[in-house]
């Protein structure tokens, strides 16, 4: 393995369990310089050892940061799965509806979770890997997926299609083909960070969330282009002022194909990895 693909692994490692490519740029930097200094004449194998490093470091990392963390909704960094503008191994990128589930997560529960479904790590492995036993390993793997139990990974690569009409009805304020596109117990969440005050941090249920998405159009996106993406695996609606990334909004669908999720992103902290296309 070269390098640079070393590196893509372990940036993708940590981003899953940081839910941040910046803060898991910096974990991964500060792993390499640690390494710079160790005596390697016992290491066998290199990039297991670092994967090592850097899955503890980010699960350390991770327990800082979920502690730090002051304002209302925290999503994750989102990142464009269609676009080879990061350093990241795309296809083992976890889904973004997956990545705002886990925060449920303790640290290590989230690693272990990872492990086991994005790179099919056996519980010996996952062992090995955080320094824990296979039997705990197992138990950490097994609470994770109790909380889980309610996801399903799911192809919204064939809902596409349904932005285009989701956002021809905000645009033309069409409440009844929003209401056939959205879930009954639709849950919309907004992540302004520390800089931008959201309308609300969560909206519940159809009827709230038709009357936040027609107001927060009003007032903040109409008139702005937007453009139709990938954000982790899933359909996404981003609008730009002045070429810069405003607003991303990440969508997920249940099984009947209604909107049942919009996580919707406007810390500009959090928007500068898409760039426009």
């Amino acid at each position: 393995m070269t390098m640079d693909a070393a590196y893509r692994k372990l940036l993708t490692y940590s981003y899953n369990i940081l839910g941040s490519f910046e803060d898991a740029k910096d974990a991964v930097q500060d792993v390499m310089e640690k390494y710079i200094h160790l005596d390697k004449s016992k290491i066998d194998n290199e990039v297991h050892y670092l994967t090592r490093m850097v899955i503890n470091h980010s699960i350390n990392v991770k327990g800082r940061l979920k502690k730090s963390t002051q304002y209302g909704v925290w999503l994750p960094e989102p990142v464009s799965t269609e676009t080879a503008e990061t350093q990241l191994n795309r296809e083992q990128l976890a889904q973004y509806t997956l990545l705002v589930l886990m925060e449920k997560l303790n640290p290590k529960e989230r690693a272990v979770y990872i492990l086991r479904e994005a790179f099919n790590y056996s519980h010996e492995e996952i062992a090995a890997a955080i320094e824990i036993s296979p039997d705990n390993a197992r138990q950490l793997y097994g609470r994770a997926k109790k909380e889980l139990q309610d996801y399903t990974p799911q192809d919204h690569l064939k809902h596409q299609q349904k932005l285009s009409d989701y956002i021809e009805a905000v645009v033309n304020a069409d409440v009844k083909t929003l209401e056939n596109l959205l879930a009954n117990d639709i849950k919309v969440m907004a992540d302004g960070g520390a800089s931008v005050r959201v309308v609300a941090d969560v909206a519940i249920g159809r009827d709230a969330t038709l009357h936040m998405l027609q107001h927060v159009y009003a007032l903040f996106l109409e008139g702005k282009k937007y453009t139709f993406m990938m954000i982790n695996h899933q359909p996404a609606i981003c609008f730009w002022q002045n070429n810069r990334l405003y607003n991303c909004q990440v969508f997920s669908f249940d099984d009947e194909g209604k909107v049942d999720s919009i996580y919707s992103i406007v810390d500009p902290e959090k928007l500068k990895l898409i760039k426009t296309t």
